[in-house]
């Protein structure tokens, strides 16, 4: 089986504008998919339950009655747990303990509790950390379905405090998958929905009869879906609009080259869009990766899809030393960095732009796409320059406090007033200086 995978050579000239050309992505706006998912929206807001239960039940195949018919009980859910074969059912819990357990540390770690100090005039100022009060949780369903995506939104929604949780799940032809409801319930779901789509979007911002209207939505879906998003967002918040998985993979040779090839398969059997590229310094090591893609590929049974990735979006590149990959590796910010080396924190410490890394040989992408603990919803298309993963910072929200002494009123209301003054704002003014014993 041939495929013909980008090779490039940072030393030759032309780089640059090669790199540009294997990273360009511009996600596609459907001009039908943008007026439905408008049309949609609007039907939701205005006619809510009889719009998404019209919707639902004719893209879904369903013929419920009702939006109220369409919420799972609880005793679903833990039917969904109590039947799942014994070893799928261990692995799907301790991957949400792993989980839990980042989460819960991570909570403790980023600055998630309020605090205070009290200046010489006894001015007090501080902040007050607060969680949400309802997240909505959107998960794919039908063929797509990622029990591991509800685990990754609704674990750190509950360990940040969030007092609600709503999950919405589409079921085309009725068909529900059991580890989706399994993970719901391990995850702290608190309602569950059979319903999908942009309707399922406008219902958790908008609210229904049915549906609580949500603070922030999160979670993965399809075009119609990233599309809603997009559009209810400034009613609620939203996670982020992801683009496709990428991957990259710097190595310094010492790898088995057949790891590094099924790391590079790993994203790029997600969608043809999906991007997998190899950073390396040995020439040598790069064709021996070229020689295990061809070696392996016949054996995948998404090698169409993952032919296509690597063809239109993947690229081998030999570069002239790790130092120069991790620039490269800055400048490229992926979603997935895993740094295949002897020594791996060496050149960790030289990254600064990417969604996760991966340290060492036996550190797969695959693992925290799982178990391992940290989130795997995370930045792509380069926003990882300015973008975190999700975590429970997502799910909390900052106050500031300010509570001025009478002593603090004088020494602040003298600055605030003489600033707005100079802005024009003389009601600005006027409301600091009555608090001034002098002027009041």
């Amino acid at each position: 089986m041939s495929i013909k995978i980008r090779k490039l050579d940072s030393s030759t000239d032309g780089f640059q504008k090669a790199l540009r050309a294997v990273l360009a992505f511009e996600a596609s706006e459907d001009e039908a998919i943008e007026r439905a998912v408008a049309q949609i929206l609007a039907d939701v807001k205005t006619r809510g339950d009889a719009a998404v239960l019209d919707y639902t039940n004719k893209f879904d195949r369903l013929k419920a009655d009702s939006v109220a018919a369409l919420e799972l009980p609880a005793s679903e859910l833990e039917a969904a747990l109590e039947g799942l074969e014994p070893k799928r059912r261990a692995a799907l819990e301790a991957a949400a303990a792993r989980v839990r357990g980042y989460h819960e540390k991570q909570r403790i770690e980023c600055g998630s509790h309020s605090w205070q100090y009290t200046e010489a005039d006894g001015t007090v100022l501080g902040q007050k950390v607060t969680p949400l009060d309802r997240a909505g949780i959107y998960v794919p369903g039908g063929k797509a379905a990622y029990p591991s995506s509800v685990l990754m939104n609704a674990i750190p929604a509950r360990v940040a405090g969030v007092k609600e949780i709503v999950m919405v799940v589409p079921t085309p032809d009725g068909v529900k998958n059991p580890l989706v409801l399994a993970a719901a319930l391990l995850g702290g779901v608190d309602r569950v929905f059979t319903i999908g789509g942009a309707q399922a979007v406008g219902a958790l911002a908008y609210g229904t009869e049915s549906v609580p209207a949500v603070d922030k939505i999160c979670g993965p879906g399809n075009a119609y879906v990233a599309s809603a998003k997009r559009r209810v967002f400034g009613t609620v918040g939203i996670d982020m609009i992801a683009g496709p998985s990428e991957i990259l993979v710097i190595c310094d040779a010492t790898t088995d080259p057949r790891w590094v090839a099924m790391d590079l398969f790993s994203q790029a059997e997600h969608d043809e869009l999906a991007q997998s590229i190899l950073l390396c310094p040995d020439a040598a090591f790069i064709q021996r990766v070229e020689d295990a893609i061809v070696e392996l590929l016949p054996a995948m049974p998404r090698r169409d899809v993952i032919q296509r990735s690597l063809e239109d979006r993947g690229a081998l590149i030999k570069v002239k030393d790790m130092t120069e990959a991790c620039a490269i590796a800055n400048d490229i910010a992926p979603e997935h960095l895993e740094i295949s080396a002897l020594d791996p924190h060496q050149w960790a410490a030289r990254i600064h732009n990417a969604g996760a890394m991966f340290l060492g040989r036996y550190t797969s992408e695959s693992l925290g796409d799982y178990c391992a603990g940290p989130n795997h919803v995370l930045p792509t298309s380069r926003t990882a320059r300015f973008s975190s993963p999700l975590g429970v910072y997502d799910f909390m929200k900052r106050s500031s406090v300010i509570e001025v002494s009478a002593d603090g009123a004088q020494t602040l209301g003298e600055i605030a007033a003489e600033l707005a003054y100079g802005e024009g704002l003389q009601a600005h003014a006027k409301s600091a200086e009555y608090r001034m014993k002098n002027l009041g």
